[in-house]
Formats: C-alpha cells, sequence, structure tokens
C-alpha cells in the first residue's frame, strides 16, 4: 500500500494537477478551518470552487450543492468533510473526472484511498495544503 501521507505526492498535486480546486465544506463561516485554507489556496493562485449544501459563493467564487453541480471541469476535490463522509466524496472526484483529492487532517477512509488510487487519481489524506503551500517556496 502507498502512504496516504506521501509528500511527494503532495507536492505534485499542489504544482502539477491543476489550478481548480473545488472545496468540499466551504461556506462563509470563517471560524471553519475550510474557509482559512481556502484562502491560502486562493493566495497560492488556485481558483477556489466552494462545495456546500448552502451553495454560498465564498471570496468571489459561486458555489455548488454538489460536485456533480459544478458545470466546468475541477482538477483537485479537497475534502473538509467527516470521515465517515469522505469516501462518498472521493468517488464522486473519479465521477467528475478530477485528477487528485485531498483529504485534510484527521480525515482518513483508506478504502477509499485503495478505490481512488485505482482509478488513477493521485491522493493523500490527513495533510493539510496551506501547510503544505509554505515549504514549496
Amino acid at each position: 500500500m502507498t502512504d496516504y501521507r506521501d509528500q511527494q505526492t503532495a507536492h505534485d498535486i499542489l504544482t502539477g494537477s491543476g489550478d481548480t480546486w473545488a472545496v468540499v465544506g466551504l461556506s462563509t463561516n470563517r471560524m471553519r478551518a475550510a474557509y482559512g485554507v481556502a484562502q491560502a489556496l486562493q493566495r497560492f493562485g488556485k481558483r477556489i470552487v466552494p462545495v456546500h449544501p448552502k451553495a454560498e459563493a465564498v471570496f468571489g467564487e459561486q458555489g455548488y450543492a454538489s460536485l456533480a453541480d459544478i458545470p466546468f471541469p475541477v482538477d483537485v476535490v479537497d475534502v473538509f468533510v467527516n470521515s465517515s463522509l469522505a469516501g462518498p466524496v472521493a468517488d464522486q472526484a473519479v465521477e467528475i473526472g478530477a485528477k487528485a483529492v485531498w483529504f485534510q487532517l484527521d480525515v482518513i477512509d483508506r478504502e477509499a484511498f485503495d478505490r481512488t488510487t485505482a482509478a488513477g487519481l493521485k491522493m493523500v489524506m490527513d495533510r493539510c495544503p496551506a501547510q503544505e503551500i509554505p515549504q514549496l517556496k
């Protein structure tokens, strides 16, 4: 089994998987981790696509209720939901043709990792892109 926390894979997702990141769990709630991480990704040059049941616009980007509702290609799906709910989100990322999936800190689903990587996507779990970005410079 590949290490789901692999640093090289995290680096590759940040630098080579594309610039459109769907952030599942992102809302206008500034107190949530998704808000700060999405803001860091946007400063790093990524286009942020909020995915939340409320479909709120965040950082000037239209929100969508689900990944399937996004009418354009998504490169990376960044997942801020509980581990018990994350696997189906990874499956949806495969269905929409994303290139990579990123599960945030403490979000771990080994079976989802196996399914997602078997489908050809890059994936890391239990890491935070906002913590990785400063190491890229």
